[in-house]
């Protein structure tokens, strides 16, 4: 689904998707894009990584677009890093792509979100003590089992898209935080 246009949206092709399909690489360009700029070694901490490691990764990201400098915040030698984009957008044709190492790829990039979401959700049960108790009452973990077509599934994705989008804007009050949401529409067997 395309993106709306007023967002800093990167579409992946098959040469950035293999730049960007690798779980440390994801979780970098995710940290930066959560907590802004900082350094290998602030990353290498906050993800309980190598300095070294790190550092080779992010220039990788750079080489492929996703990160770039941020001198500004640098003091001396200190290299700081940004996320260029806000998000990517990922076309499914990469799939089905005749190169081996471009579905190979795809399926690294989709094994990861899926990896991440799962963290995400058990950080959040593991820690649901920790908010306040209005959150207790403002989270939500359903699902739902629907009998939908191919064209009904993408019809229900650019609704839930469309709905989200009319959140985006920065809620000014004083109880607000970052919320993550994940939606997952997918077909499954039920024998």
């Amino acid at each position: 689904m395309p993106e709306p246009e007023h967002r800093n949206v990167r579409t992946l092709d098959a040469r950035s998707l293999r730049g960007l399909a690798h779980p440390l690489r994801m979780q970098l360009l995710r940290a930066l894009r959560l907590h802004g700029p900082a350094t290998a070694s602030q990353l290498a901490g906050r993800l309980g990584e190598s300095s070294g490691a790190t550092s080779y990764h992010l220039r990788q990201l750079a080489a492929h677009g996703f990160v770039e400098d941020a001198p500004e915040h640098g003091k001396g030698r200190e290299r700081w890093w940004r996320a260029v984009a806000e998000g990517v957008s990922f076309d499914e044709n990469l799939l089905h792509s005749t190169d081996p190492d471009t579905r190979g790829a795809a399926d690294t990039y989709l094994h990861e979100i899926g990896a991440t979401h799962a963290r995400e959700v058990s950080t959040w049960v593991a820690t649901r003590e920790d908010w306040l108790p209005a959150w207790s009452h403002a989270t939500d973990m359903s699902d739902f089992t629907l009998r939908l077509g191919p064209a009904r599934a993408a019809e229900l994705i650019a609704k839930m898209h469309e709905l989200i989008e009319g959140y985006r804007d920065q809620d000014e009050s004083p109880d607000a935080e970052h919320v993550r949401v994940h939606t997952h529409v997918f077909p499954f067997i039920t024998d």
